[in-house]
């Protein structure tokens, strides 16, 4: 843990502070139907349009039941449209243009994994951007979507403080204004500038076909042998047949990557356009790329709890929430930053520099300290992209990615969804609260009663329903591919033991809370791990947001009660620190068991010297 590291944590923290109150006052205009910003000019036209197209009278809202609706009709549409997409690819119009590596459609499982993944923010890939999708698959079903499932986010997180701060009111908002509103006046201008200064750092923006470099030390390795029909030649034992194949060629990606690249960090998605995510020097070219990255990840997040103090009238509420996001995420990175700087007592053992710490699956650009801090906060948040294989930390420094998920990433968290995940846990916080001082709970001047409580703990037990029971599942099932020496199925696991088992529990961890990132040692792409991690994305996002609407709705139905010397204040250290503490005593009565039969087990069987 090195001074650099310390000096590069100071001044992102500072930097995002800085950019915290005039971006949060920009979204209380853009998500005003009737406020007025510096775009309105070029935008107000194009906005206009759309609700005319779309059938929409911007000035009528919708109680929580028709905000709903609204909302699941948009994301089955989009995902059928997507769905479709994927699975014509090959036979699209304009392939010379459009797919010049003439790569086929995908698979029925695939496709349904992959819209279900960018239908749910999830973005969770089982298969290698640069070698499955066209240029307009990478552009039409994955980066529009991008923006679709941002402010979507973006738009329940709106519709859950307008109910917070209405009373006896009986509408929560118009969900196609919220849409279209963060989508034309905040995403879309953000990251047309966002995907210029990431061109001008040296990523890619193009329609080239993809480039070949001849290799300067060409190298021989063995892939199965194929009959006339592209089939696996099989011995008499059963075993695949091998063959020689000399290398002398090496493909290196082209395409419009950086539009995408812009949009997945921003709108906190995650999916990368190449297989290596972040961790590949065109997505993330430089060093200040990488900074701005992780900053793009927690800026609308960050902004969104000024918002929230503004649109409830109680600014000091706003930085509680905000102080406990921060106290959170500053312990998760520390403690990874820790467990990686320290390393693997057994490496070190055989003679490596105990400094060093633990390198394996990192960049050398960004070095232990970037790839800990990315890690802690794409899973702080609903992001899911990696600049390092989570796989290959220590035990505890992969403990902390995967805890951050399951505490559903309410530390900033995605747009919108890391709002909406803490304001669950204020509800909870101030129902706790209530019970102490033996007073019904009071939230800024509204009764707690049991209609509330309930949809609170509805979505704390959606995230570990899905995520232990499908875990469960899984482990005792074979999901992965056929083996293909006794054509058994497998569990698709890389590493036995308790690593195994937290590839399992993070895949359907981070598929639940529609993160996207993974312990890239689980074989992912077979029919049944797509489907079922396609359930858990559907089920993580939208089982999630029907109580959290039914939520709004009741409490900007409530009248305001007045204030007394009994009311618990929502404000400064003592409501932050009780905030903190729901939010870690929740995560860790809920998941702890599961952790420690996976990272904690590992980590004491890797200082007796047993590795997996």
């Amino acid at each position: 843990m090195n001074s650099s590291g310390w000096i590069q944590l100071i001044l992102y923290v500072a930097v995002l502070l800085a950019i915290t109150k005039p971006l949060g006052l920009y979204l209380c205009q853009v998500l005003d139907v009737n406020g007025k910003t510096f775009l309105d000019p070029i935008i107000k036209p194009l906005e206009r349009l759309t609700y005319k197209l779309i059938l929409v009278d911007p000035k009528k809202e919708q109680d929580w039941k028709g905000y709903a609706a609204s909302m699941l009709l948009f994301s089955l549409v989009t995902l059928l449209f997507t769905y479709a997409i994927l699975r014509l690819q090959a036979v699209l119009p304009f392939q010379a243009f459009l797919n010049p590596q003439k790569l086929p459609g995908l698979t029925g499982d695939l496709s349904f994994n992959t819209a279900a993944s960018f239908t749910t923010n999830t973005n969770w890939q089982s298969y290698s951007g640069e070698g499955t999708m066209s240029y307009f698959s990478q552009m039409v079903a994955l980066t529009i979507h991008n923006f679709f499932s941002a402010a979507l986010g973006i738009a329940i997180a709106a519709a859950l403080v307008r109910g917070i701060a209405r009373y006896t009111a009986k509408t929560i908002g118009n969900f196609w204004v919220d849409l279209t509103r963060s989508t034309y006046y905040l995403l879309l201008p953000i990251c047309i500038v966002f995907a210029v200064v990431l061109v001008s750092q040296g990523m890619i923006q193009n329609f080239k076909p993809y480039d070949s470099a001849t290799l300067i030390d060409p190298y021989t390795t063995q892939v199965p042998q194929l009959d006339a029909q592209g089939n696996a030649v099989t011995s008499t034992d059963g075993k695949p047949v091998l063959v020689d194949q000399k290398v002398t060629a090496q493909t290196i990606v082209q395409g419009p990557m950086a539009s995408q690249v812009a949009i997945k960090m921003l709108g906190t998605n995650g999916g990368g356009y190449t297989n290596a995510n972040a961790a590949h020097p065109f997505e993330n070219p430089t060093p200040l790329s990488n900074f701005l990255q992780i900053l793009s990840i927690f800026a609308i997040p960050s902004a969104l709890t000024y918002y929230l103090g503004r649109m409830v009238k109680n600014q000091g509420h706003g930085w509680a929430v905000w102080g406990a996001m921060f106290v959170i995420f500053l312990g998760g990175a520390l403690i990874c930053w820790h467990y990686e700087a320290a390393g693997n007592p057994n490496i070190a053992a055989l003679g490596v520099d105990p400094g060093d710490g633990n390198m394996e699956g990192k960049e050398t650009r960004f070095g232990i300290f970037n790839s800990a801090f990315f890690a802690t906060i794409t899973t702080d948040a609903s992001c899911g992209a990696v600049n390092s294989m989570h796989d290959s930390f220590t035990p505890i420094g992969g403990l902390i990615p995967m805890l951050n998920i399951q505490l559903g990433e309410v530390v900033f968290g995605g747009v919108g969804a890391g709002l909406y995940g803490m304001l669950i846990y204020v509800i909870i916080a101030v129902f706790i609260a209530g019970l102490m001082v033996g007073r019904t709970p009071e939230y800024l001047g509204k009764k707690i009663e049991p209609y509330e409580m309930k949809m609170a703990s509805l979505v704390i037990l959606v995230l570990a329903f899905s995520i232990l029971g499908l875990s469960a599942w899984a482990c005792m099932s074979k999901f992965g591919l056929p083996d293909p020496v006794t054509h058994q199925l497998t569990d698709g696991t890389n590493n036995n033991g308790p690593h195994g088992f937290s590839e399992i529990l993070y895949a359907y961890s981070s598929a639940t809370g529609n993160n996207g990132s993974a312990f890239a040692g689980l074989t992912a792409n077979a029919p049944w791990y797509n489907n079922t991690l396609a359930v858990a994305m559907l089920f993580g996002r939208f089982a999630m947001i029907i109580p959290i609407l039914a939520l709004a709705g009741s409490l900007a139905r409530k009248k305001l009660v007045a204030t007394s010397s009994g009311t618990f204040p929502v404000s400064g250290g003592l409501f932050t620190s009780l905030l903190v503490g729901t939010v870690l005593l929740v995560g860790a009565l809920t998941f702890v068991p599961a952790l420690v039969l996976g990272p904690v087990v590992e980590h004491f069987m890797m200082i007796t010297g047993k590795l997996f």
